[in-house]
């Protein structure tokens, strides 16, 4: 099948258009879109195949789709413009903003260290507040005053600052309620009024009744893993040592600390996938998760960071530059990671050999991240989700783009 791949690349980055189309022809790419900034120049604005899988409607340029946890670098980015304003430091404790979360259940084991939980801990996945004992349900996700019982109320998994471990679904709950206790605004307006309209770009977090009906025909669904993706990739993983099989053989294990991250809500779990692609759902604020936006969008936002000023300070974006945190095996994710203030902190084998690279990659593959030290901003986002924890799709264009700097 032919995937029409439409848009402009600059000549030295000819080797980013030729993984773009290897995606589709070998790699398995229904629809997507890739845009890089070099230098603060756009070098890369290409997308194609379909929006549909009986490839009847062509993948438009600005086609919107969920970012999964790419949100996150989103959260990152709101509490670096707090810090760079003022508002806040990382080092603040917690329980500064929100008393209520830090004075503790009183069978709990770590009841006393819940009161030195900082901020810093929150965003680097070192708090312990890793996820839901009892169900998590859309119904309470809705309901501000009991998810914010139930955000109270849940037990430390680990005392604050003792280990990390990728909070999935919880970082972006605990993260958002947060914020709004320092700001009196939630993340999604203030990603509109501080971000979205100041940079002229498509980025939304919770879409309000007007922005639902305005982008009904530019939100493109999307199609979670199928049934080859488990029969040729996750099972056979299971008997592997490498990223996925520790990844899913922990998954597998309800005990474990990876099964308790990802295990709610279970109505947007790896089973509800599609759930996403509800208007219910795109109206609620998941600040781990249902961020939607294109690839030009989530490209000039990160350019925007490494421009001095635009966003932040330089001072403050090299806050960022620094490992915050770093485990050579994530008690969630199972491989080496680190974070920055929110910000993921990668391999250098991954998406840039740059130790100083943050961004945030989403499940399925959708990815945002910036370079400072190649100068170099880039997003892909895609509609068709691969089961890898590191998407060969992503991987090939950012090794690309590199590539055409040495």
């Amino acid at each position: 099948m032919l995937h029409p791949i439409h848009g402009f690349v600059h000549p030295r980055f000819e080797a980013v258009k030729t993984a773009f189309n290897e995606n589709f022809t070998l790699r398995g790419e229904i629809g997507a879109s890739v845009c890089i900034y070099h230098k603060g120049e756009k070098v890369v604005d290409l997308w194609g195949g379909f929006a549909d899988q009986e490839a009847t409607q062509p993948w438009q340029a600005n086609d919107l789709t969920t970012l999964f946890s790419v949100t996150k670098g989103l959260v990152a980015t709101c509490y670096l413009i707090l810090v760079d304003r003022g508002k806040i430091k990382y080092s603040d404790p917690v329980e500064q903003y929100w008393p209520e979360l830090c004075v503790g259940l009183a069978q709990e084991r770590y009841r006393a260290e819940r009161k030195k939980l900082t901020i810093a801990e929150l965003l680097n996945h070192r708090s312990g507040l890793l996820g839901f004992k009892d169900t998590l349900s859309l119904e309470t996700l809705e309901d501000e005053a009991k998810l914010l019982e139930r955000l109270e109320s849940e037990p430390l998994r680990w005392k604050p600052n003792s280990q990390q471990g990728y909070h999935g679904v919880s970082f972006g709950l605990y993260a958002g309620a947060l914020f709004k206790k320092i700001t009196g605004q939630s993340l999604g307006r203030f990603i509109r009024n501080e971000i979205r309209e100041k940079l002229d770009i498509d980025v939304y977090l919770g879409l309000s009744q007007q922005e639902t009906q305005l982008l009904s025909q530019r939100i493109r669904p999307i199609f979670p893993n199928q049934v080859g993706d488990i029969l040729s990739g996750i099972l056979p993983s299971l008997l592997m040592t490498n990223r996925e099989g520790n990844f899913y053989r922990a998954a597998l294990n309800k005990a474990s600390h990876t099964a308790f991250a990802f295990g709610q809500p279970a109505d947007l779990g790896a089973r509800g996938l599609k759930n996403f692609n509800q208007t219910r759902v795109q109206q609620l604020e998941l600040p781990w998760a249902n961020g939607l936006g294109s690839a030009r969008s989530i490209a000039k936002l990160y350019q925007a960071l490494l421009t001095p000023h635009r966003l932040v300070s330089p001072q403050t974006l090299a806050l960022v530059f620094p490992r915050q945190s770093w485990s050579k095996r994530d008690a969630v994710i199972k491989k080496p990671m680190g974070f920055s203030y929110g910000f993921v902190k990668e391999e250098t084998i991954l998406f840039s050999p740059n130790p100083e690279a943050f961004g945030h990659p989403g499940a399925g593959g959708a990815l945002g991240f910036a370079d400072p030290k190649a100068e170099l901003s880039i997003a892909y986002v895609m509609n068709r989700m691969g089961y890898q924890v590191r998407s060969p799709r992503a991987l090939a264009l950012c090794h690309a783009a590199h590539s055409c700097l040495s």
